[in-house]
């Protein structure tokens, strides 16, 4: 068996990508490794819609606000693939989606000595000081386990996936086999839900494309200067400290900065659209406000219903995606029977120190640190892009300490003999 690995990931997307660089960068000695059971790096493949562009300055990328010196950043990308001059003349702070997700491969191919794809992380039990589990057929031991499991599809109670009825992650790869489509369906009211609709809309000029959301209308993102300090490093100290009442607060006072909301300049243009329709008078994008989706089969049959009034429009749909979001998986739901000696609090949350490790009882003595499914403690930026950078600094300087003191502490047994 080789030596035991200072640190184990599992799960090779942006987050524990971002964490690599800073071992390949910081940690030099340091043993770690990365699982990931998907065959090579992907990150929301299925909505790299060629017009869509990142909600995120190009500023945050993997490295630049832990380590604006480092090689890995995304001007250094761009440098790479002869296209610095082009984005300074751009003028813009959100590169497109498609464009960022070269980036995290660009990296990821950087650090790839660091990753094993195809290895999924099972049997997981504590070992002495750390851990051994399972990974692509051999056995691994680790004193850390980083998990960044990601999040899971969300869809409506009582819906299941099939031939006809999607989940917005799988749009561009299962489009290509939709031949002609006379009628489609969207539900969701946030920036995903709003640029299905358009992709719809333009790529099947012959389709009537249904927006079906309970809000009034599509609601913009509070991008504000202000605003946007809820997503600062800064801000993750405050919401740590703050008494449970007033984290409850800030999720509500800010939730418009993420969740739900749509980019205005996306707004206008499907506003432009139906306008246009209603002049030239063919209608086909067809939003319905304050209503929601009822009566689905798997024929892609369904009624759209009227909150307001209770009008119901039947709608015999050859495709239904459902831009419903993602709802958080079980961090540590990987450790198996491990997971029962994670400490939850009296809503049954995971206790989490501030360096992202999850408290446990005395039988685990290994660190388990978790990138993502830390809202509850860290606030609003546990799973985004925007804190990534910082989030793994903290991380890894953890990780060091931990691993220092394991080292000192047979040394002064040694002493003390």
């Amino acid at each position: 068996m080789e030596p035991v690995l200072d640190l184990a990931g599992v799960g090779f997307g942006p987050s524990n990508l971002a964490l690599a660089i800073a071992v390949e960068e910081h940690a030099v000695g340091v043993r770690a490794r990365f699982f990931e059971r998907q065959a090579r790096f992907g990150w929301h493949r299925g909505m790299l819609l060629e017009d869509a562009t990142t909600q995120v300055s190009f500023l945050k990328d993997l490295v630049t606000l832990r380590n604006p010196t480092s090689s890995y950043s995304f001007l250094c990308y761009l440098r790479d693939r002869g296209r610095l001059i082009d984005f300074v003349n751009h003028k813009n702070l959100f590169p497109l989606r498609k464009e960022f997700h070269d980036y995290f491969e660009w990296a990821a191919e950087q650090v790839s000595h660091h990753v094993s794809y195809g290895a999924e992380v099972s049997r997981v039990r504590a070992d002495g000081d750390g851990f051994v589990f399972s990974a692509g057929g051999e056995t691994v031991r680790a004193r850390n386990l980083v998990l960044a499991t990601g999040l899971e599809a969300n869809l409506p109670d009582g819906v299941e996936a099939g031939e006809r009825i999607w989940h917005n992650k799988d749009l561009l790869t299962r489009v290509d086999g939709l031949e002609d489509p006379r009628q489609v369906v969207v539900v969701g009211a946030g920036q995903s839900a709003a640029e299905a609709v358009a992709f719809f809309h333009e790529r099947f000029p012959a389709a009537e494309v249904h927006g079906v959301f309970a809000r009034y209308g599509y609601s913009p993102a509070d991008d504000s200067s202000f605003a946007n300090r809820i997503f600062d490093p800064a801000a993750v100290d405050d919401f740590y400290g703050a008494p449970e009442e007033v984290k409850q607060r800030l999720m509500g006072y800010h939730a418009n900065t993420n969740y739900g909301v749509v980019d205005g300049d996306l707004i206008e243009e499907l506003y432009r659209r139906v306008y246009r329709e209603k002049v030239v008078g063919r209608q086909r994008l067809l939003l319905h406000n304050t209503s929601r989706l009822v009566e689905v089969g798997a024929d892609g049959k369904c009624v759209i219903e009227s909150l307001a009034d209770g009008g119901r429009v039947p709608v015999d749909a050859d495709v239904i995606v459902f831009a419903t979001g993602y709802r958080p998986a079980d961090p540590v739901r990987v450790l198996g029977e491990l997971a029962e000696h994670c400490e939850r609090d009296e809503l049954g949350r995971l206790k989490i120190t501030r360096d992202y490790r999850v408290v446990t009882g005395g039988a685990v003595r290994g660190g388990i640190y978790l990138q993502g499914g830390t809202e509850h403690t860290h606030g609003i930026t546990s799973s985004l892009l925007s804190n990534t950078a910082v989030r793994v600094g903290e991380i890894l300087g953890s990780i060091l300490r931990r691993v220092r003191q394991q080292q000192v502490g047979p040394q002064l047994q040694a002493v003390k003999g």
